[in-house]
This record gives C-alpha cells, sequence and structure tokens, in this order.
C-alpha cells in the first residue's frame, strides 16, 4: 500500500525553511521534547522546531557566537534536554561515520 506524504508530514522542515538562509539547513536531530533542530552554517545559527509548530511564531533561533561550535551546541542540548535522533554532527568526517555505525 502506498502512502502519500502531506504538508502536516514536513511542518518542522518547512519552517526551519522559512527561519534560515540555507534552506532548511542541516538537520541536526530531534531532541528529547520533540524539537528538530537545523543548522545554518552561513549564518552560524540553530533553528529549533517544537513538534507543535505551526509557524515560524513557535520556533526559534539561536545565533552561535563565532567562538563556539556546532558540537558545543549539541553537548548543551544534550546536558538540558537529551537527544532522542542524532544528534547527526560530530567533530570530523569520520566521527559522523563512526556515529551512524553505532
Amino acid at each position: 500500500m502506498a502512502t502519500t506524504d502531506t504538508e502536516d508530514d514536513h511542518v518542522q522542515e518547512r519552517i526551519a525553511r522559512q527561519l534560515l538562509t540555507q534552506s532548511p539547513g542541516l538537520f541536526i536531530g530531534v531532541d528529547g521534547e520533540g524539537a528538530a533542530h537545523y543548522w545554518d552554517s552561513l549564518e552560524w545559527t540553530v533553528a529549533v522546531v517544537p513538534a507543535d509548530a505551526r509557524t515560524t511564531a513557535d520556533a526559534e533561533t539561536h545565533a552561535l557566537p563565532r567562538d563556539r561550535s556546532l558540537a558545543s551546541w549539541c553537548e548543551f542540548v544534550r546536558e538540558r534536554r537529551g537527544w532522542d535522533v542524532g544528534p547527526h554532527v560530530g567533530g570530523s568526517l569520520a566521527d559522523d561515520l563512526v556515529e551512524c555505525l553505532r
């Protein structure tokens, strides 16, 4: 039986696309509260889109200081909310590959 995507299936991604220059940005993962995190390396910004978000007003962006890394953001989220899915980033391509194999 074939399934079809509805607009509701991609609300978080659509909202991230509206918030970030890189559209929709790199999907980082889903935190322990169900919010999807997307990274925009051009703006050095993370978009956090809650599971129940319907518009950009329901989401938030966090501009990281240039001396902070995406890995530090991922660790911050791990300590505060945990990760249900991901994070799908690491310190290097090799780290990312190792994480995928776990």
